[in-house]
C-alpha cells in the first residue's frame, strides 16, 4: 500500500498518493471480459412468425350539426328547433354515451353576424348536457 515507507526515521510523513496501476489493471480485465461476453448475450432463437393483415376497429362517434343563423335560429342537422327542444335533444344525445370515445361530436356552424349571446347559449346547453366534444366549423379563405 502507498501509505508510507519502510524507513525507521520519525520524521517520515505518510504518502498522500493512491497507486492507480492496480485499478487500471482491474478495469482493463473487466473491459476484455465484457468485450468477449457481449456477443454471446445477443443469441436469439430463430422463429418464423405467421403474417396476417387486420384493420383497426374504430367506432365512429355520432356527429351532430348545429347551425346558428344571424337571427339566432337554431338548426339540429337541418331541422329548426327552439332552445327547449335543443336542451332535450342534447340531454338525449348525452344519455347514449357509454364511454368517452362514443360521445357525439357537436359541429357548431355559426354565421359571422350571429350574436355571441346565441353561440354562448348553445355552448352552455351542451355543457349542461355533459357533451364536451365541440368543434367550430369555419369556411376556409
Amino acid at each position: 500500500m502507498a501509505f508510507g515507507g519502510f524507513s525507521k526515521e520519525a520524521n517520515t510523513a505518510p504518502m498522500a498518493e493512491i497507486n492507480m496501476v492496480p485499478l487500471i489493471d482491474v478495469m482493463l480485465v473487466l473491459l476484455v471480459i465484457f468485450i468477449l461476453t457481449a456477443p454471446l448475450l445477443t443469441h436469439a432463437v430463430k422463429v418464423e412468425l405467421p403474417r396476417t393483415t387486420s384493420a383497426e376497429n374504430r367506432v365512429q362517434a355520432e356527429r351532430i350539426e348545429i347551425a346558428l343563423t344571424p337571427d339566432s335560429a337554431v338548426f339540429w342537422n337541418g331541422e329548426k328547433l327552439d332552445m327547449a327542444q335543443l336542451d332535450e335533444r342534447l340531454h338525449a344525445a348525452a344519455a347514449t354515451v357509454t364511454d368517452a370515445a362514443s360521445a357525439p361530436e357537436l359541429h357548431l356552424r355559426a354565421d359571422k353576424t350571429t350574436p355571441y349571446d346565441a353561440v354562448a347559449k348553445v355552448l352552455s346547453a351542451a355543457a349542461r348536457a355533459g357533451l364536451g366534444k365541440i368543434a367550430f366549423v369555419s369556411q376556409p379563405e
